[in-house]
């Protein structure tokens, strides 16, 4: 995917400049390292209800980003990930307790969290891609 977008100094003798969709996840995403440094907060997710021991949730996988990048869901709950790009993603727990399969475009992967706790993951082929699963127990939440 190629993005053109106007600009006030003549590029590409069209007066358009063209940034590719790999560049466009990177200055996003440093847009998104930026607001981190200088204390924005990132968005976390609403939590699942309390009393539904089999919610679901789903996180993106896009533009070399796992959206969103906190989930806070209650035990029981299953969690989705699809991935939305257009190369291979894998999806791993730090602490081994669950990986997919390499996740081609619009593959999905889902993993059901039983026990209460905090679960940070990464994509084996993009380290840098992180997450984390909070999982609260499941009559925690007012």
């Amino acid at each position: 995917m190629v993005i053109r977008f106007k600009t006030g100094l003549p590029q590409n003798g069209a007066g358009t400049a063209r940034l590719s969709s790999r560049s466009l996840a990177l200055f996003v995403g440093g847009i998104g390292l930026f607001a981190g440094a200088i204390g924005v907060p990132a968005q976390a997710a609403s939590p699942q209800a309390p009393d539904s021991p089999s919610a679901v949730a789903e996180v993106r996988v896009a533009n070399f980003t796992f959206t969103p990048p906190l989930l806070t869901v209650t035990a029981g709950t299953t969690v989705t990930w699809v991935n939305a790009d257009d190369i291979p993603h894998v999806v791993v727990a730090n602490d081994h307790s669950f990986r997919s399969k390499p996740l081609d475009t619009d593959d999905q992967f889902s993993f059901t969290f039983a026990t209460p706790g905090e679960y940070a993951y990464f994509c084996a082929l993009h380290p840098h891609m992180v997450g984390k699963i909070v999982v609260t127990p499941l009559h925690s939440q007012p």
